[in-house]
This record gives structure tokens, sequence and C-alpha cells, in this order.
């Protein structure tokens, strides 16, 4: 059985982009995983959040843009461990 993450509604946290303070609400099991990519890259949760802001078209919310972000990468990861399995 599959483990998936506890549904929780948006939690809203203050973050610093560039000096200026903003909001952004996520799922919780989006802010672990983000705290995990920035651990394993090496950054901090500020720095993956900015880079992401300013990697989005104006179009898309900061929100929105982060989700597909840890969607990305969770993905990426999947892909590289099935390489990795031998055949």
């Amino acid at each position: 059985m599959v483990d998936h993450p506890v549904m929780t509604p948006p939690i809203k946290r203050s973050v610093t982009i560039d000096g200026h303070r903003t909001s952004v609400s996520l799922e919780e099991a989006f802010w672990i995983e983000l705290r995990h990519i920035a651990r394993h890259s090496g950054a901090t949760l500020a720095s993956v959040i900015s880079l992401v802001d300013h990697q989005r078209p104006p179009e898309v919310g900061l929100a929105t843009a982060l989700r597909l972000y840890v969607l990305s990468e969770v993905q990426t990861a999947r892909t590289l461990a099935a390489r990795a399995v031998p055949d």
C-alpha cells in the first residue's frame, strides 16, 4: 500500500524574496518536499523559493510555480532511480 501525504489545507508562511516579504500558501506536503529539496541541494529554503520565483512566468502564481517545481523534482528523482536499476 502506498503511503499518501496527510491532506492538509494550505498553510501560509512568510518568505523574503529579494528583500521583500510576501506570503505563500502551500499544503504541508509541499513545504516538506521543498525543505528536503533545499537540504539535498545544499541550499536554503529561501534560496529555492527565490530561484523558482525568478524563473516563473508573470502569469503563474508563486504557489503554483512551487508546486510544479516540487512535482518536477520528484519526477526527475524517480526517472534517475529507474535508470539506476539494472535491467
